[in-house]
């Protein structure tokens, strides 16, 4: 997503959830790590959750900690 881009998306998310893997990996770059805010225009609760949720996702292997390109 580019910088300043479209807030509606997250206005209307109450919570991030883990399970939600498609939206999670829109907010990790090819490494598998979490894009910043100024990249993702995210405000702040939501960057503090989706960096949670990232992780429970991890944990819970929903998403790897490493992708195949960095094997």
């Amino acid at each position: 997503m580019p910088r300043g881009a479209d807030r509606s998306e997250y206005q209307s998310r109450e919570y991030v959830d883990f399970r939600d893997v498609e939206f999670l990996q829109q907010h990790l770059n090819s490494q598998g790590k979490l894009l910043p805010r100024r990249v993702t225009g995210a405000p702040a609760r939501i960057q503090r959750q989706l960096s949670k949720a990232v992780k429970r996702a991890r944990h819970m292997a929903l998403l790897p900690y490493i992708t195949d390109s960095m094997r």
